[in-house]
Order: C-alpha cells, then sequence, then structure tokens
C-alpha cells in the first residue's frame, strides 16, 4: 500500500508547482526534488553544498524518505550524494535539503528547479537491542570488508 506524503510548499517554493516531488515514469522508485534556489550556484571540483527543496514533508510513522543521487548527473557531471542515501525520519518536519558534492573535474551550474536527487520513501522497522554474552556463530564468522572475494 501507498503512503499518503503530506507536503509544504516553503516560501522558496510557494506557488510554483514544479517543486512538487513528481516520478518520470510509471515504474520510477524516485520522485524528483529540485533545487529551490535564488541564485545559479557554481560547484567547482571537490565542492560540498547544502541545497535546499522548497519542500517540508510528513512521512508516516513506519516510513522513511531517502534522498538519493540521479543517475544521470552523477554520471554525466560528477556530482553526488556523499551521505546517499540521505534518510529523512518520520518525525522530522524541516525543509528537506540535498547534501551535493562535485566529484568531477569541472565546474557544475545548478539552476533554480533543476532536479538535483530522487525521494525514495521505505518502509523502516525499528529493531529491539538485547545484550548478549556471545553471538551465534556463521561460516562467514567476522570476517569482512571483502571476506566473501569476488563474484
Amino acid at each position: 500500500m501507498s503512503p499518503n506524503i503530506n507536503i509544504v510548499l516553503l516560501e522558496s517554493a510557494r506557488g510554483d508547482d514544479r517543486f512538487v516531488p513528481t516520478y518520470g515514469s510509471v515504474g520510477a522508485a524516485g520522485a524528483d526534488l529540485r533545487a529551490a534556489i535564488d541564485e545559479t550556484m557554481e560547484l567547482k571540483p571537490g565542492d560540498r553544498v547544502l541545497i535546499p527543496s522548497g519542500i517540508a514533508i510528513a512521512v508516516p510513522l513506519g516510513f522513511e524518505a531517502q534522498v538519493r543521487s540521479r543517475s544521470g548527473l552523477a554520471l554525466r557531471h560528477g556530482l553526488y550524494l556523499p551521505n546517499g542515501p540521505g534518510t529523512i525520519d518520520s518525525d522530522y518536519r524541516g525543509e528537506v535539503g540535498v547534501i551535493m558534492q562535485n566529484g568531477g573535474r569541472e565546474v557544475v551550474r545548478i539552476e533554480r528547479g533543476d532536479r538535483i536527487a530522487q525521494l525514495v520513501i521505505a518502509p523502516v522497522v525499528q529493531a529491539q537491542f538485547g545484550c548478549v554474552e556471545d553471538l551465534d556463530q556463521t561460516q562467514r564468522g567476522a570476517g569482512g570488508f571483502g571476506s566473501t572475494g569476488r563474484g
């Protein structure tokens, strides 16, 4: 079942429906977020900035919103989200921001209304944590960071 996500267009986006997240296709998992900036931003190689989306959202309990990179921006310009995916918790009501970094070799310009990220709504489960003396044994054990080899 698809959750209903209420949004508020903030001052930087008010009256401009293009800032309402939209899916690019019937099968799209992520809805587009846009840059709610007044002036063009230039990201030099290595620069990291917080770009406002112009929206606040109410994610229902039991879900999260994930902010993810757009593959085309990553491929063509080297733009990525260094904390991607970023998580928006169900109790957060502030503006959705996109932390973006230029990992490319050229300056990239971001204009008002540019699609900068994707918003994916996903179910979450909160675990119950308990302390024990030992963990159950597995074939892998404590091997990590490449210990299962290459497939």
